[in-house]
């Protein structure tokens, strides 16, 4: 497991009872996971005083507590990158913070690629990556189907000295803009993506990952240049193993193109308790020795 361990601004704190809690930049926020299957130690003073608590209905969704009064939204930041943090109706906060393990790796690929790059990245939620791409010195096309996530994706480029960045944003359904963008000849080297497990675009398309994913690795292998980079994916999709991933991207990109495979879990580090908290899986294609 890849370990997301070089973080200032984020800390996982503890775990246990089906909850985690964690520290964005001053702000402390109680939340459910359904990986935490193992019981909570002791749910101190530390548990018990964070400022923000999000607590699940029986029936579905939830709603957050809070014990002070927060701002609406605040910065935290990973190295060069700066991200707006904002809690949700539906418990998440705009960033998955174990996912630095691949903005690291993206910025490395990129910035020791010595040429241009261009990076589509699909389901693109709130531009974690593709801040990362830009800052590495990457053309980027970020696509997400949700408007309100371009925008938080554009608010985090600003806040990250990106404003005028070669970033082009696309509110659109994924699927079918992969499609026009075969048609109109254009081509990528690197490709980023984050599908869900089940979703409508805009006109009511519907995603499902188990149907859907391989012949949308397929439509994605068609928009490669001829001296392509990377392919990463991500995944949250209980079910999904990286073993399954791996055949899937072996059989999309490596068999006819040849390169090398990375796929395994990410996760996060536990402070109180030494736990690796596991947080979803990720499939890396280069085209080309790893390093």
């Amino acid at each position: 497991m890849k370990l997301a361990t070089d973080w200032q601004d984020y800390e996982l704190l503890d775990t246990g009872g089906g909850e985690k809690l964690e520290r964005w930049g001053s702000v402390v926020l109680r939340r459910p996971d359904p990986q935490i299957i193992w019981p909570l130690d002791e749910e101190n003073e530390m548990w018990k005083r964070a400022d923000g608590h999000y607590h699940r209905s029986a029936s579905g969704g939830g709603r957050w507590e809070f014990r002070r009064t927060l701002p609406e939204r605040w910065v935290i930041g990973y190295g060069p990158l700066k991200f707006q943090i904002r809690p949700t109706n539906f418990k998440h906060t705009g960033l998955f913070p174990e996912q630095a393990v691949n903005w690291r790796w993206i910025m490395k690929r990129i910035s020791s690629a010595g040429r241009p790059i261009r990076v589509l990245n699909l389901f693109a939620y709130t531009g974690a990556a593709t801040a990362a791409a830009a800052a590495a010195g990457a053309e980027v096309c970020h696509v997400d189907a949700a408007k309100g996530m371009v925008q938080w994706a554009k608010e985090n480029a600003r806040l990250s000295g990106l404003a005028e960045a070669p970033i082009r944003y696309i509110t659109d359904d994924v699927f079918k803009f992969v499609q026009r963008e075969e048609r109109r000849g254009h081509r990528y080297e690197a490709i980023i993506m984050d599908p869900p497990s089940y979703g409508r675009g805009p006109n009511g398309e519907l995603w499902k990952l188990e149907d859907s994913l391989y012949p949308f690795l397929e439509s994605c292998a068609r928009i490669l240049s001829d001296r392509p980079l990377f392919v990463l994916v991500n995944s949250y999709t209980a079910g999904l193993s990286p073993t399954v991933l791996h055949n899937l991207l072996y059989i999309a990109f490596a068999r006819k193109l040849g390169g090398t495979l990375d796929c395994g879990e990410i996760g996060l580090p536990v402070s109180s308790s030494g736990l690796a908290l596991p947080c979803g899986i990720y499939g890396r294609w280069e085209h080309g020795p790893s390093g």
